[in-house]
């Protein structure tokens, strides 16, 4: 199974990231709209990930220019298809053209192994946000794991 990967604005894509995003975070981990749509999706760069055979969007996430990595939310059914790896390549990528030097991110506790495979380290104390115990996740963008070299379809 292939996936194009895309840089895309919201302007342009609100409806398939909305699409991806409600089916994730409202339906599924049943957090409320009004949280998981805010103004920041406005000035984010964003990544979408499509099915090639059915052009439908499985997986989004986004970057803001400060850094900050959030919103990466896949469906279930292709969640073990290595699809949240092609989200992170693409937003690290960013990153990178951003010419940012360090990154960040509040990962759900349960994630927060997932992300030092990424080279992400954990910075500060454990919180609770929307009902969820979150980790501030930290990683210098030249320390970013070699895995993330990525071509995106334009």
């Amino acid at each position: 199974m292939s996936f194009s990967v895309s840089r895309v604005k919201w302007e342009q894509a609100s409806f398939l990231l909305r699409d991806v995003r409600e089916k994730v975070f409202i339906c599924e981990w049943r957090i409320p709209r009004k949280i998981e749509f805010d103004r920041k999706d406005h000035y984010a760069f964003h990544v979408l990930v499509c099915d090639d055979i059915t052009q439908e969007p499985v997986a989004t996430g986004r970057i803001l220019s400060t850094g900050e990595i959030s919103r990466i939310a896949v469906l279930m059914s292709f969640r073990k298809r290595n699809v949240d790896r092609e989200v992170m390549k693409g937003l690290l990528a960013i990153a990178k053209d951003l010419k940012l030097d360090e990154v960040f991110m509040y990962s759900p506790l349960d994630d927060v192994e997932y992300f030092r495979s990424f080279n992400f380290i954990s910075a500060g104390a454990v919180f609770m946000e929307a009902g969820m115990p979150r980790q501030r996740m930290v990683c210098s963008v030249e320390n970013i794991s070699n895995s993330t070299n990525f071509a995106f379809n334009h």
